[in-house]
């Protein structure tokens, strides 16, 4: 069967002359059309498989299928918002015609309207379907070389306790608790606006994400302590599936009006929502918390993401640091 509905949709089915299976979303509703894009890949994959020949592929195909193949990324809706953008430069295109000096305006525009780094993580994207476009789809010869932007490496912007207090002070009641909770467990925002009273466990003080809500795809399993314990009870009963509510609806944003006006109140400047996960994971290191139990709490997928925190605690380098003085340095009384 050619074509089929599902839906609203027409899909297309045939066998390449490798006996590769084909099945995928026409995406319209349109029978002639749908027939038109079935009877297109039959002939692309009889040129690639027969004749050797790489297709003519626009951007468009490769960005569809980059969607299609990439659901289960964490930042999935992230990837289709870029690509949104990078339509006005690359619709129509074909990969084969994708050069520097395409990549290059991108880049020199999305750094204007915003920086390098969120340039950077444009192009990112772009040369990873490229890249995929070459090696595992046979739409390229080969991928062109693109080239970040350099970045400079930011600093940890973290809060001392009494800086915290102050903005918990400022903040209105439904978003102080807020980020007290995420003082208390370093839950990313996502996480914690998503978070739902069936994904905790009161009695023994234990909360978890999902795997498919996690940024690493690993579940996380959160430790209630004290703190996150009380803001918890200060919710029961408030909405019978969210936890974090404000006029009987979950709270979608926290980067508010009353968010940055509560922090030029607290005299608190360079300060993102983000950064309270790391004010959290600044306190843990100074505390003493090890690396490795850190990276664990923080559903981290690798130790080099949480090393950039152990500047904050070099006490256990003292005894190294002392070995010179006790044997090297020679102490003048004068």
């Amino acid at each position: 069967m050619a074509l089929y509905k599902r839906g609203i949709y027409w899909w297309v089915s045939f066998t390449t002359p490798n006996g590769k299976r084909v099945r995928r979303s026409s995406r319209t509703s349109d029978r002639k059309r749908a027939q038109q894009l079935h009877d297109k890949l039959k002939s692309e994959s009889w040129k690639t498989e027969v004749l050797n020949e790489i297709p003519l592929v626009t951007w468009d195909e490769a960005a569809y299928r980059w969607i299609q193949e990439s659901t289960h990324k964490a930042d999935h809706h992230k990837d289709i918002s870029k690509l949104s953008w990078l339509a006005r430069y690359l619709c129509g295109v074909k990969l084969c015609d994708i050069n520097r000096e395409i990549i290059g305006k991108i880049g020199n525009v999305k750094a204007t309207e915003a920086s390098t780094s969120t340039a950077n993580r444009y192009l990112s994207l772009v040369r990873s379907i490229l890249r995929k476009a070459a090696n595992e789809w046979d739409w390229l010869d080969q991928a062109p070389v693109i080239r970040l932007y350099p970045e400079n490496s930011r600093r940890i912007r973290w809060l001392t306790q009494k800086q915290a207090q102050q903005l918990l002070y400022e903040l209105p009641s439904h978003q102080a608790k807020i980020t007290k909770f995420a003082l208390a467990t370093g839950l990313r925002k996502a996480n914690i606006l998503g978070l739902l009273w069936e994904q905790i466990d009161l009695e023994r003080h234990v909360a978890w994400i999902h795997p498919d809500q996690a940024k690493a795809r690993r579940a996380i399993a959160v430790p209630l302590n004290g703190w996150a314990m009380s803001v918890l009870r200060s919710q029961t009963g408030i909405h019978p599936s969210h936890v974090f509510t404000y006029l009987g609806k979950p709270i979608q944003q926290v980067n508010t009006k009353s968010w940055k006006s509560a922090l030029m109140r607290a005299g608190i400047s360079d300060f993102r929502w983000h950064d309270l996960r790391h004010t959290w994971a600044s306190w843990h290191v100074q505390a003493g918390t090890p690396l490795n139990v850190l990276q664990e709490l923080g559903g981290w997928e690798s130790i080099e993401m949480v090393r950039r925190y152990a500047h904050l605690a070099p006490e256990h380098l003292a005894v190294h640091a002392e070995r010179i003085s006790e044997t090297h340095l020679c102490h003048n009384d004068k």
